[in-house]
Parts: C-alpha cells; structure tokens; sequence
C-alpha cells in the first residue's frame, strides 16, 4: 500500500487502538497508518496536554480533581488532522507546539491520573471514534476507551530504547538528556501503578516488540493486522 491508499471505502471501517508506554512509537505509527488508511487519527494524549496546558493558563492545581473537571468541561478540545500530522486546538487557538514542551508533558502525566478528568476524555473520545474509521493511541485505548475495538495493537520497547528515541526525537544530550530520561521512567511508573485505567495490554491485543525494529517495519506489521481485519469484514458482510 502507499500513502492515501484506495482502500474501497464502502468496506465497514475499523476502529484501531494503539497503546503502549511513553517512547514506543505509538504516536508515529498512529500518524502514518491513519494516512495510509485514510483514517482519522485520534491522539488521546494531546487532548490530555491541551488540558494540561488550560490548567498551567489557569494557574489550576494539578492535584484538584473537581477544579480540572471544570476546567475540562469549560474548554473545547479538537483534533485537525493534516498531512503532517494532527493540529491541536484549545478553545479554537492552535496549540499544537506548545503541548509539546516540557512543562505541559510534565503536567499532563499528573493530570490525567485523575478519575474526573479521564470519565470526561474519555466520554470525549467515544464520541469522537464511534463511527469508525479512526487510529486512535494511548495508553488505555484497548482497555478502557474502546474495549471492543476491532484491531488492538500493545506498542512497546526496550526502556533504554525508549529513552533513546526520545533523546533523538527532541535532539538533546549530556544534563538536559539524562533529566529526560528520568522524566520518562517517573512518567512510566505512574502510567503502570496509577489506580484507574493503569497502563497495561488489552487480553486480545496484539502485543509489537519494536525494540529492534525500524519505524517502517513496525508500521508494515500493524498495517498487515489491519488489511486482515478489513479481509476478514469484507468476507463476513458476503450474504
């Protein structure tokens, strides 16, 4: 297949769930395999950043569940996709650059342990996905988002590699890198031990080890799952 690819688009469309730990891929491969679909991509986490960004403008403490809740219910969130990938808006001004800084990644991990807040996106994100068509990554998507998604897939990798990778994708090194590398183990340990939706793989997800794996590999393989799953429709809809 290539990108925009003519899949017949009176096929029933699938709902794709990518999760896995921070620094696995998830994002990239969600991207792409959305385009190559002609899917719409939707990235739970930078709803979660978009809020989190809402709450450091509203000077609102991390740790009050009832005030983010507010503040949630209060903003409106989109997801734009583009050819290079999704745009973000909060309350209609484009903060797809902003929520990519540290301060804002740091604040979503914390915002988003809360119960309020992930009853709220998720509710969001049902809505945003029902009807299919749609890539949807995280790290609760197979779980708790759309526990009968059609393709669950548990993206993951070697915590090293991951550090690594993240390292490459933000073009740090020495004091800065090693700080990085501690934020992204903190951020994991939290994602693992937090007491709703906890990071882990659905029972029926396909889990990908791309710890030796290239970017195109990986998406090869979860773009094959996902032709099956199409097959597979395509046979049970014949009368």
């Amino acid at each position: 297949m290539t990108e925009n690819s003519d899949h017949d688009h009176s096929q029933r469309k699938l709902i794709i769930a990518i999760d896995g730990p921070a620094g696995a891929g998830k994002s990239t491969i969600a991207s792409r395999l959305a385009r190559k679909l002609g899917y719409v991509n939707l990235e739970s986490g930078a709803m979660y950043r978009a809020l989190a960004l809402k709450a450091i403008e509203e000077d609102a403490s991390f740790d009050d569940e009832a005030a983010l809740v507010k503040l949630a219910q209060e903003s409106r969130i989109q997801l734009e996709p583009t050819m290079g990938g999704n745009r973000t808006l909060l309350n209609g001004h484009d903060v797809s650059a902003r929520i990519r800084e540290r301060d804002v990644t740091e604040a979503a991990s914390r915002v988003s342990v809360h119960p309020g807040v992930r009853a709220w996106m998720v509710a969001r994100q049902r809505e945003m996905g029902v009807g299919g068509g749609v890539v949807m990554e995280g790290r609760d998507i197979g779980t708790k988002v759309f526990p009968d998604a059609d393709l669950k897939v548990f993206l993951d990798a070697d915590p090293v590699v991951r550090e690594q990778r993240r390292m490459e994708q933000q073009k740090i090194k020495g004091e800065v890198a090693a700080n990085v590398a501690a934020d992204l183990r903190e951020r994991d340990h939290r994602d693992r031990t937090r007491a709703v939706s906890p990071l882990l793989a659905a029972e029926d997800a396909v889990v990908i080890d791309s710890t030796k794996m290239s970017e195109d590999e990986v998406l090869a393989q979860v773009e094959e799952l996902a032709s099956r799953k199409l097959r597979h429709s395509v046979v049970r809809s014949i009368p």
